[in-house]
Order: structure tokens, then C-alpha cells, then sequence
């Protein structure tokens, strides 16, 4: 399944202000794993930025003065998420901002919206569903998962976007070395699952107790929601 972890960075909160898109960062999972290819583009919006935004981001006026604008680059951004499910932690938001800007462009856009050419992922419902009651945010996911954001002291589209990677993969399953090289002396081939060496001694079964049984359940209610219907884990679990 291919995905696209998406995140932007605009002049203020309202589109139908005027506000506009300065920066999009996107990078692609292919059945869960990093691919490598990403999309990052800094844009000319043709306004002023408000002040409290550039206190949120630090992008600046005479820092756009010389980039592209959403015109040059939506071809290759329509490319680049076409087919896929987009993640986006509060979609509305960013979903929004990216169909003003493709409404702006009228003939000109290669699509008249965003879900013309690919499905949506809201990261946020997903955390409130599974964690009622708390912070969503994704500082806070990124504290309850113990991702490291501690290179987060403004936000950006891009990082933004590794991290809420890091934080969909933990909330739905983890994820297994996405650092590390399998192809070392051993000559395993990239993307080969790893095995542990056995000692020949009985591993212990720990059964989990009621409450991890529930919280159990209620991931697998998530990923069944995802889906459409019934996630891998219970088909081959059945």
C-alpha cells in the first residue's frame, strides 16, 4: 500500500482570508517503510505572512521573496500524491488550504480538488479514538510514543511530516528498523526481515491481561476502520 505522509506551513489559519500555502512537505511509505523519496518545496505566496504564523514556522517574507509559486509546482506535487492515501494530522486543515489553492489556479490545475486524485488519512480522529481524554497533538504523540522531537523548536512541513511518519507506524502496529542497514556483511538482501538467532530454550508466553486485551481491540477497531473492513491482522489471525 502506497502512502504519503503529508504536512504544510501557511501565512495564517484561514483560506478564506486570503491566506495562503508557503510550504509543503511530503514522503512516500510503501507497505509501511520509508521509500526515500520525498517532496519538499518552499512557495512565493503573493502576501504577507502574519506575524503569529512566522512566530509558529520562522519563515519570513524576504525568505520567499525568490521561490516558486503553487503553479510551478502542482504538477509535480499531483504526480507525486496521485493514487495514494495522504496522512495529514488534522486534515481539514491542510486538506483545505490545498483545494483553495488548486481552486485559485481555476483551468489551469490538473485536478479541481484534492480527492480527485487520492484518499485522505486523518492521523488526528485516529489518535482521539484510540487515546480519549488526552493531548493529540503531535508534540504530545510524539512524547506518549517517545519519538524524539527534540529538533522541533519551530515547526516545519517537512520535519513535521518525518515525524508524524514515526508516530502513524507506533500507533498502528510499530515498525522495525528503519535505520538499520540488512544488507551488511551477512549479504541479506534490503527489506529482508532479520531473524533472531535461537538458543534452544523455550521462549516464555505472557498472556496479556484485560486491559491490554482491550486496548488490543481497540487498535485492531481502528485499523478495521482504515481499511474498509476487516485489517490483515484478524484475516490471517482467524
Amino acid at each position: 500500500m502506497r502512502q504519503i505522509v503529508l504536512d504544510t506551513e501557511t501565512t495564517g489559519l484561514e483560506p478564506g482570508e486570503g491566506h495562503r500555502i508557503i510550504e509543503i512537505g511530503c514522503l512516500e511509505l510503501d507497505n509501511r517503510r520509508p521509500t526515500g523519496r520525498k517532496l519538499h518545496e518552499y512557495l512565493q505566496p503573493d502576501r504577507e505572512i502574519d506575524a503569529g504564523a512566522i512566530e509558529i514556522h520562522g519563515i519570513t517574507n524576504e525568505f520567499l521573496a525568490d521561490k516558486p509559486r503553487f503553479a510551478d509546482v502542482v504538477g509535480e506535487f499531483i504526480e507525486f500524491v496521485r493514487g495514494a492515501e495522504l496522512i495529514i494530522h488534522n486534515a481539514p486543515f491542510d486538506v483545505g488550504f490545498l483545494n483553495h489553492e488548486l481552486r485559485l489556479l481555476g483551468d489551469a490545475a490538473p485536478v479541481t480538488e484534492l480527492a480527485e486524485a487520492c484518499t485522505v488519512l486523518d492521523s488526528l480522529v485516529m489518535a482521539r479514538r484510540m487515546h480519549p481524554g488526552t493531548r493529540n497533538s503531535l508534540d504530545a504523540l510524539c512524547k506518549r510514543y517517545e519519538i524524539d522531537a527534540s529538533g522541533r523548536t519551530l515547526h516545519g512541513a517537512l520535519l513535521d511530516a518525518e515525524l508524524l511518519a514515526d508516530v502513524y507506524l507506533a500507533m498502528t502496529g510499530g515498525q522495525v528498523a528503519l535505520g538499520l542497514d540488512a544488507g551488511g556483511e551477512g549479504g541479506a538482501e534490503a527489506g529482508a526481515p532479520v531473524r533472531a538467532q535461537r538458543s534452544g530454550k523455550p521462549l516464555p508466553v505472557i498472556e496479556p491481561d484485560a486491559d491490554e486485551q482491550a486496548a488490543h481491540e481497540a487498535l485492531l477497531r481502528t485499523l478495521d476502520e482504515s481499511a474498509g473492513g476487516a485489517c490483515r491482522w484478524r484475516a490471517t489471525s482467524s
